[in-house]
């Protein structure tokens, strides 16, 4: 079993200079945290793996396959592998945890 402390994995990011924190990692699954500022630019290209977000806090937008939506706390988004993806017009810092199955092949582009 592991267990993960929200507030510590923010500060652990926030140490780091990237956006992207990986605090797990199996053969089946990777996680992460992603943290963008207000009016931070998503620069994520399309990953070869599944995944799914879920917005810890925070408001923006999120388009996907010609679709845009509004997210926030709460907000849970799949996508698919090799989908282009990204968040956009940050208004309230976003956090966001971050689900790969299987477990994402690079962390260039978070």
């Amino acid at each position: 079993m592991k267990q993960f402390e929200a507030a510590d994995l923010k500060r652990q990011q926030a140490v780091g200079s990237n956006r992207y924190l990986e605090f797990l990692r199996e053969e089946s699954l990777s996680m992460g945290l992603y943290v963008l500022p207000v009016g931070g630019v998503d620069t994520q290209q399309p990953h070869t793996e599944d995944e799914v977000y879920y917005v810890v806090s925070g408001r923006g937008r999120f388009t996907s396959g010609g679709e845009d939506h509004a997210v926030q706390a709460g907000s849970i988004i799949y996508v698919a592998a090799h989908a282009e993806h990204h968040f956009h017009s940050i208004e309230e810092e976003l956090q966001i945890l971050v689900f790969f199955a299987p477990a994402e092949y690079s962390q260039q582009g978070q």
